[in-house]
């Protein structure tokens, strides 16, 4: 059973007066510990990620770089095809943005986690992996990533020495293979349902999966979507039902691993 365990969603996901989701993040902030800021390129304008990062400063929540796919017409979730270099490139551009907007509002940068399919691409290609990673070495060695434990992000991680948080995923599904399902539309989900997958993942470490089996599944930090419909009540009841059966909620600095 854990003791304490990280919350993080993505966030500042809107460009402009387009808005996604049900719940604004002003609402979701109080109950998490860690935000993933969009950056710019699957969502997130400079003004938003000025103020979503002032937001989550205010609130003494961790502040992580949430870099995507340039895709703002797909959210993100539409796979780009693009060279190792490209790709990585991009991933600078858009940490480098919320550094900045870290730096001007007087905190840094807790950690980077990938976007939607580039995320799930990552996780399947070693060698995009290996680049993404190299770069984390060399400009923040110091900040972990957020990634799926069976990922070759983790791998990668692991194999070079860089810190590296484990995500549980409270609203996806899981596969047989400890990955999540990747979807573009989960409908709204029953938060009580969600609270207690996450409540037996905390204290059984284990998930059942789309064909109904029970799978062992590590992790630090739990993570939910601020544009899944109901994100409100989803994290209102994961948060009782953690604090309820003893175990805190900490930002993922405190739980980042390197094995």
């Amino acid at each position: 059973m854990k003791n304490s365990v990280d919350i993080n969603c993505d966030m500042g996901e809107a460009f402009g007066r387009w808005r996604i989701g049900d719940t604004t993040d002003s609402h979701l902030i109080p109950h998490i510990s860690s935000a993933n800021i969009a950056a710019g390129f699957h969502a997130g304008d400079p003004n938003l990620i000025d103020d979503t990062v002032k937001l989550a400063t205010e609130h003494g929540v961790a502040v992580g770089a949430h870099p995507g796919y340039n895709d703002l017409q797909g959210f993100g979730r539409r796979k780009i095809s693009g060279s190792n270099k490209e790709l990585v490139n991009d991933i600078i551009y858009q940490v480098g943005a919320v550094r900045e907007f870290c730096r001007r509002n007087g905190t840094s940068i807790n950690h980077v986690k990938p976007h939607g399919a580039l995320y799930m691409e990552l996780a399947a290609n070693a060698e995009l992996s290996d680049a993404f990673i190299q770069y984390m070495r060399v400009a923040a060695p110091n900040v972990p990533v957020f990634c799926m434990g069976i990922s070759a992000t983790y791998k990668t991680a692991k194999f070079l020495g860089h810190p590296v948080v484990r995500e549980f995923y409270a609203d996806r599904d899981y596969d047989e293979s400890g990955s999540i399902v990747f979807a573009r539309d989960v409908g709204r989900p029953d938060p009580k349902a969600i609270a207690q997958k996450v409540l037996r993942a905390c204290v059984e470490g284990r998930v059942r999966t789309v064909r109904g089996s029970d799978i062992d599944i590590e992790f630090e930090s739990i993570c939910f979507h601020s544009d899944t419909l109901g994100a409100l009540d989803i994290v209102k009841e994961m948060r009782d039902a953690l604090i309820s059966a003893g175990i805190q909620i900490t930002p993922a600095v405190q739980a980042a691993v390197i094995q």
